[in-house]
């Protein structure tokens, strides 16, 4: 569902009838949350604005509670793990944070600026320019080339055509898709969609990167790139937060993580304080739950009679 109250929605508040006046009246009654001030919202790693806060966020799905009263703080200049098993509610906590997907209740701030509760049209149009977003999901204008692709993108956000083409060739040639020429973003290959989306996500140089499973079906080489130009941004002071369910991954690149099971934060610090002395794969089994084979199940797969 997009944002009511983002500019670009062209749907109108008529069209959601009867459940755009539950919506209102879940949205009324959001617990409040400090505003800042104009000058905490830039890009200063060190401003005590969070990149990304989320507060009481909940999604019942007609009575499957996806994401229950999740709040979590995510730190400038962080680079942020959000793991959790398949089902935890990652995704649904993401597209909440980002705007995509209206919460039950609960809200959320991208830089400082509100997305849902009483946030106007200006303050969800900062929240959406301050971000950028790497999910499943979202529509891919597959008919465009990739250098199509990223004048779009660009042109979206409102850059400079100097800046566009710049920043795409730029794109293009590190993700190793410049030799794509006219070919169609619907013949890519999977790994090479998930580098032009990446690419989309990055041209208009956001404060808050949100990637869900950036690495899945990349290459090795690529996903070394992509891994080069994420601690690069972050070193510059941008914040990136990738959602995975690989531990060695988050482990080898993340200053922070957040474990979630069930919809809900079951531990949240930088790695050494969530890690606590142990492998980061040991804590995420301690903290949500190991699963081991029934006794006895599966005896044809050795050949034994059942």
């Amino acid at each position: 569902m997009i944002h009511p109250n983002d500019p670009l929605n062209t749907a109108g508040a008529e069209s959601n009838g009867a459940d755009a006046s539950g919506a209102e009246q879940s949205r009324t009654s959001l617990p409040a949350y400090p505003s800042y001030p104009t000058s905490l919202t830039s890009q200063d790693p060190h401003s005590p604005v969070p990149a990304v806060r989320m507060h009481g966020l909940t999604k019942d799905f007609s009575g499957h509670v996806a994401v229950n009263n999740l709040t979590l703080d995510i730190p400038r200049g962080s680079f942020y793990g959000f793991v959790g098993p398949n089902g935890a509610g990652k995704t649904t906590a993401i597209t909440m944070a980002t705007g995509l997907l209206e919460p039950t209740s609960g809200n959320a701030w991208i830089a400082g600026h509100p997305m849902w509760g009483d946030a106007s049209p200006s303050d969800v149009y900062a929240a959406k320019q301050s971000y950028g977003l790497l999910a499943d999901g979202l529509p891919v204008f597959d008919r465009l080339t990739a250098a199509e692709y990223l004048q779009y993108m660009g042109a979206l956000r409102k850059l400079p055509q100097e800046d566009i083409s710049q920043r795409s060739s730029e794109l293009l040639a590190a993700l190793d898709l410049t030799g794509t020429g006219k070919k169609k973003i619907v013949d890519f290959s999977a790994g090479m969609t998930k580098k032009i989306l990446l690419a989309g996500a990055l041209v208009h140089s956001p404060q808050v990167l949100l990637l869900d499973e950036p690495f899945e079906a990349v290459d090795p080489v690529s996903a070394q790139v992509i891994k080069e130009i994420l601690k690069q941004f972050v070193a510059v002071g941008g914040t990136v937060v990738i959602s995975s369910h690989v531990m060695e991954l988050v482990e080898g690149l993340c200053s922070h993580v957040a474990i979630i099971a069930q919809g809900q934060v079951r531990a949240a610090g930088t790695l050494d304080e969530v890690r606590g002395g142990i492998p980061l794969v040991d804590r995420f089994v301690e903290l949500v739950g190991a699963r081991h084979l029934q006794e006895g199940s599966l005896q044809w797969l050795r050949g034994e009679p059942q």
